[in-house]
């Protein structure tokens, strides 16, 4: 990681892979923008270059603070598993925590944050988020809710954590949502089909003197077994 450090504009070894890694970053942090997925600088974006399940590897991030059309190949901003910054000068995102959490505790290469709208407001109404489309079973099962903690703590990562388990989404109470993958596309949309859900159980249940109906944990998992065999081969 020393030569990391000396090379603060990610060209060393691993250059072209980080290069093309912060490029999909910052992509994928503008389009939570352009998709009302956040306002400003609300929410932030990782993704893992090199090694797995919780050793090696760098962490690129959205830095604190500055718009995402702003940033430049010139901005990539890296951090080691342990959180020391190797990469870039601009300080990384608040919410570092919460993402090296994650990288630590699962084989994500890709993690996700959002302040959306519909999301955030469920997380203020249910522990978990009701089981009103069978597209849960896409994120491991019904999509808990982890308790409140200030942003940036540990006490939040460790929330989030709890609520993580068997899962790869969750809601952070009175703030917003949290996805991870195998990748920028499939955390960000894990990400857009967790807000489209909570938008559709706020949307039923809004009409007055109905009650939604609800999936059974039977019917999700006949559903997880059958997306296991969905889309293209190969």
């Amino acid at each position: 990681m020393s030569e990391q450090r000396g090379d603060r504009t990610g060209r060393g070894d691993q250059g072209g892979e980080v290069s093309a890694a912060w490029e999909a970053l910052v992509a994928t942090a503008r389009r939570t923008v352009a998709d009302g997925l956040v306002v400003g600088t609300s929410g932030n974006v990782s993704v893992r270059v090199g090694g797995t399940g919780g050793t090696g590897g760098i962490v690129l991030v959205t830095p604190s603070g500055v718009p995402y059309d702003r940033l430049t190949p010139d901005d990539v901003t890296g951090v080691d598993l342990g959180g020391r910054q190797v990469l870039g000068t601009l300080v990384p995102t608040s919410e570092l925590p919460l993402h090296l959490a994650v990288y630590e505790a699962t084989d994500a290469t890709a993690v996700v944050h959002t302040h959306a709208v519909h999301a955030t407001a469920v997380s203020t109404l249910v522990e978990e988020l009701p089981l009103v489309h069978y597209m849960a079973a896409a994120l491991g099962g019904p999509v808990r809710v982890a308790p409140y903690a200030t942003y940036g703590s540990a006490e939040l990562a460790a929330n989030a954590l709890r609520a993580l388990d068997g899962r790869t989404g969750c809601l952070l109470r009175n703030h917003g949502t949290l996805t991870h993958g195998t990748g920028l596309d499939q955390a960000y949309d894990r990400t857009a089909q967790l807000e489209w859900m909570c938008r559709l159980w706020l949307t039923a249940s809004s009409v007055p003197h109905l009650t939604p109906t609800l999936l059974t944990h039977d019917q999700l998992t006949e559903v997880t077994e059958k997306l296991r065999g969905y889309g293209q081969r190969g």
